[in-house]
């Protein structure tokens, strides 16, 4: 698929819109057999790990700028897209809708930790 195909602004995205085009990758490659909740979780975790790794040894103040190098930033955005895509494709198999997942946790913290008045 070409950026012409899907001219989105980013602004423009949603989780079902990416979603689906993970979906139809993946089946496109006769890949679902293999996107079990198992497998998915397992690579989520492998890409987390490689996120983790470029800021393993950096400093806090080295990290706070680790989007200056653009080399760097590069890494930083690929893995960030990866671990964004696999728990997006586990979300699907499993019928977790991320956002209303995410907005529920949200509520539920901001009982559990009220801030400080």
């Amino acid at each position: 698929m070409t950026d012409q195909e899907h001219p989105e602004e980013p602004g423009q995205l949603d989780v079902a819109e990416l979603q689906r085009r993970l979906a139809e990758f993946a089946a496109a490659r006769n890949w679902q057999p293999f996107h079990t909740p198992k497998n998915l979780v397992s690579a989520l975790s492998v890409e987390a790990s490689e996120l983790v790794e470029i800021f393993q040894w950096l400093t806090p103040e080295e990290s706070a700028r680790v989007m200056d190098d653009p080399d760097t930033a590069h890494r930083v955005t690929d893995e960030v897209a990866d671990v964004l895509a696999y728990l997006l494709q586990l979300c699907e198999v499993l019928g977790i809708d991320a956002l209303a997942a995410l907005a529920a946790k949200i509520d539920r913290n901001e009982r559990r930790f009220p801030a400080p008045e």
